[in-house]
């Protein structure tokens, strides 16, 4: 039998079908993992080996018993640390939630408890979800399995470097504007951005609520599926979750057909401002998609230009409405202002808040509560929203051509730290491919189109029509099958392990 860590989830959950493996054998084989390898990546923030252990022998035993079980009961997980685990410390990346244990799990958690998966811990993530690099969690860096010099993507790095690491097969995310696709794309990863809706939200610290959308990370497009189907339906608990069955999402992957379907090369999305070594794995996707009898067309969404802008007023505002929470009042960090022996309750706030939050969200939230301030809602985030129906207007036309729409996930592949430290508009430009789906509320995913002349992995982004989660499957599962047989297995065999080993 093969390594546990180098297994797919779907091979996994095929061992302990037969017998092969118990769950306690691939948990322990993860949790050594981890130990061996994490304190140079800095993937996790908390890891829950007892209680992941204890999860992995009671799934044994209900297997023993003859018990029904899900087809990933069993198989390990790891969780973005902004998700509510019971448990389990929650921090968002951010000192002002340090040592917070929640009192209830997220919805997504809750799920994967009743199905059965052994959660490892939590990973790592930029503090809030506010960033692309996982530069700014207040923890410390999480570093590319690729290149220990380089950022993992972001916020969630640290779910999309476990998953590349070999320290979990499968782990959550969130993503807001990018922060699943862009952290794929950038490990040789894949990642999707469920439709907005369509995976609760009840749990999940939030930024911007009309962004935010848990979705699932893995190596392979089927493992995404897999877990996808684990995470997705509608909860009654999240008022904007979907009251719609979810799209079979498992049967897209494991079909792999696109002949006939119609793929939509988004004109904005390519050529200038993208990498050359990033288009050129993308030209030779799209190649594989015609081979495979796709037909494509180019579309135009001219209103996608003033995304990022849009975006950059719509999630601060929300941002720093819901982060106004976080006042020393009634949980996480509380300190007094200094020389002050009986400070008020808004001096005990300000103090808090100044120590707790980190320079990234102390942007976010100013720029977000002076977006909103008299004077200047509509000019500004009543625009941004008015700009934004344009942006879905431009989707719902693209989709009368396309079946999906094709696009590199990133310009660029993963930079070096501190590259983009000094210039936060360079580093929001990052996620000038992504954000246009979080602002249409439509699905997305993220899969590795190989490596780029300087080594490193780059994505292509597969985008839907909403609750049409299930063509994104269909399509990146049958340009996998096609990239994997060219390189003669799946990219992340040729990561050079020798970047997460040495020094050790």
């Amino acid at each position: 039998m093969s390594d546990p860590t180098r297994m797919t989830a779907a091979a996994l959950a095929d061992a302990l079908a037969s017998g092969d493996l118990s769950s306690e054998q691939i948990t322990r084989a993860h949790l050594d993992r981890i130990e061996g390898v994490d304190e140079q990546v800095g993937a996790y923030l908390h890891v829950a080996g007892e209680s992941a252990l204890a999860e992995a022998r009671a799934v044994d035993e209900r297997r023993a018993k003859g018990e029904s079980l899900h087809r990933l009961a069993g198989v390990p997980i790891a969780v973005k640390d902004v998700m509510t685990t019971t448990g389990i410390p929650t921090t968002a990346g951010s000192k002002i939630l340090e040592g917070w244990i929640p009192p209830y799990d997220a919805t997504v958690v809750s799920r994967l408890k009743a199905a059965g998966l052994p959660i490892l811990g939590k990973t790592n993530m930029d503090e809030f979800a506010m960033g692309s690099s996982t530069e700014h969690s207040a923890y410390g860096l999480t570093r590319n399995p690729w290149d220990l010099e380089r950022i993992p993507g972001g916020s969630g790095g640290g779910s999309s470097a476990v998953v590349a690491s070999w320290q979990a097969p499968l782990a959550t995310g969130t993503d807001t504007g990018g922060s699943i696709r862009q952290p794929a794309a950038v490990t040789g990863s894949v990642g999707v951005k469920p439709t907005y809706g369509g995976v609760s939200r009840y749990g999940l610290i939030a930024m911007a609520s009309s962004l935010d959308q848990a979705g699932p990370c893995a190596r392979t497009v089927l493992d995404t599926a897999l877990l996808h189907e684990v995470m997705a339906g509608h909860d009654p608990l999240d008022s904007t979750s979907i009251d719609q069955p979810v799209p079979d999402v498992v049967g897209a992957a494991q079909r792999a057909d696109v002949a006939g379907m119609k793929v939509g090369i988004v004109r904005e999305l390519t050529g200038e401002g993208f990498s050359p070594l990033v288009q050129a794995r993308f030209d030779e996707s799209v190649q594989h998609l015609v081979d495979a009898g796709a037909e494509v067309v180019e579309v135009s969404m001219p209103n996608v230009v003033h995304a990022l802008g849009a975006y950059y007023l719509i999630m601060p505002s929300e941002a720093s409405s819901n982060l106004a929470r976080f006042d020393a009042m009634r949980y996480g960090l509380r300190v007094g202002p200094e020389g002050v022996d009986a400070p008020s309750a808004e001096q005990v706030m300000a103090a808090s808040r100044d120590a707790g939050f980190g320079d990234e969200v102390k942007r976010r939230i100013i720029l977000g509560t002076y977006a909103l301030s008299s004077g200047y809602y509509d000019a500004y985030y009543g625009s941004a929203q008015k700009v934004r129906r344009l942006i879905a207007d431009d989707f719902a036309r693209a989709f009368e051509t396309a079946d999906v729409l094709v696009s590199p996930t990133a310009p660029t592949t993963a930079f070096r730290f501190g590259e983009k430290s000094d210039d936060p508009m360079a580093m929001y430009r990052g996620d000038i491919a992504t954000i246009p789906a979080n602002l249409a509320g439509v699905p997305g995913m993220s899969l590795p189109s190989g490596l780029a002349e300087d080594g490193l992995p780059a994505g292509f982004q597969v985008l839907a029509p909403a609750m049409a989660d299930d063509r994104l499957y269909t399509v990146g599962a049958a340009l996998e099958q096609r990239l994997v047989s060219a390189w003669g297995g799946h990219l992340l065999e040729q990561a050079p392990e020798l970047a997460i080993t040495k020094g050790a």
